[in-house]
C-alpha cells in the first residue's frame, strides 16, 4: 500500500526524537576510554611452590565496530525518511481557494506551512491591537488618516485671594478682615482629540478575514500532504562510503 506525504511526516518527529538519542548515548560512550579498553591476566609463580592467583579480566564494552554498525543503521532511517520527505514536497502542492475562488495556485507544501504559521501570528497581532475608545464619537479626517473628536471645551481656573469683612468698622473698632481663595476662571481650552487606533468593526473584518484564509491555507496544506510519498534511500550509499573499513 503505497505512503501518504502525511503518514512520513506524521512519523518523522519521533524517528529523529530516538535516533538522536541514540547517537548521543553513543557519543557518550565513544568519549569513555573504561568502556573501549579491557585485558585478560593470567599469573605465573617463578617456582611450582609460589603463591598462585586468578586470572583477572576486564571486557571491552564498547567496540567500534558495533558503535559504527549502530550509528549507521539508525542514521540510515532517519537520512531515508527525511529524504522522502524533501523528495516528496518538492512535488506536494495545492491551490489555496476563498470563497470558490482561488487565490494561489498551485502552492508548495513548506510554504503553506510558513503560511500557516504567519497568519498565526498575524492574528495575534490584529487581537492585542488598540481600539478606538468607544466612548467618543470619532470622525476620520482624510487629510491626516487619522481619527478624530469635535473640539470640546473646558475651562481653565486660577486661585485668587481677596478680603472678605468679617465685623464692620466701629467707633472703637477697626474692621475685622480675612483673606478667602477663589477658583476664578481664566481661560478656556479648546481640545480635539486624534487617534490612530483601529476602529472595532474594521479589527472584527481583519479577524474573520485571516481565519477565513488560515482554514483555506490548512485544507491546501492537507491536500498537498496527501500526495504519495516518493520513497527514496540514500542513508545506505551513504554510510556505505563512510565506514567502509
Amino acid at each position: 500500500m503505497p505512503t501518504k506525504l502525511n503518514q512520513i511526516l506524521a512519523i518523522e518527529k519521533g524517528v529523529k526524537t530516538r535516533v538522536y538519542a541514540q547517537f548521543t548515548e553513543l557519543h557518550k560512550a565513544t568519549q569513555k576510554s573504561t568502556l573501549l579498553n579491557g585485558f585478560h591476566k593470567t599469573y605465573q609463580p617463578r617456582d611450582e611452590d609460589g603463591e598462585r592467583y586468578p586470572p583477572e579480566r576486564q571486557k571491552v564494552r564498547v567496540n567500534q565496530a558495533e558503535v559504527f554498525k549502530q550509528v549507521a543503521r539508525g542514521l540510515t532511517e532517519l537520512f531515508d525518511i527525511t529524504a522522502t520527505k524533501d523528495w516528496t514536497n518538492c512535488k506536494a502542492r495545492a491551490d489555496i481557494v476563498v470563497d470558490g475562488d482561488t487565490l494561489l495556485a498551485d502552492v508548495p507544501a513548506t510554504y503553506l506551512l510558513f503560511l500557516e504559521k504567519q497568519l498565526s501570528d498575524l492574528h495575534t497581532f490584529v487581537t492585542k491591537f488598540v481600539e478606538l475608545d468607544s466612548g467618543e464619537d470619532w470622525n476620520l479626517d482624510a487629510s491626516t488618516g487619522l481619527h478624530k473628536t469635535e473640539s470640546m471645551q473646558t475651562h481653565r481656573t486660577k486661585k485668587v485671594q481677596r478680603p472678605i469683612v468679617l465685623y464692620d468698622a466701629t467707633e472703637h473698632h477697626p474692621a475685622q478682615t480675612q483673606l478667602i481663595t477663589e477658583d476664578v476662571v481664566v481661560g478656556y481650552w479648546s481640545t480635539v482629540k486624534m487617534s490612530g487606533a483601529i476602529q472595532a468593526p474594521r479589527k472584527q473584518l481583519l479577524l474573520e478575514r485571516i481565519d477565513k484564509l488560515a482554514r483555506a491555507v490548512k485544507y491546501a496544506r492537507e491536500q498537498a500532504n496527501s500526495i504519495e510519498a516518493d520513497q527514496q534511500h540514500p542513508g545506505r550509499k551513504i554510510f556505505d562510503f563512510l565506514f567502509a573499513e
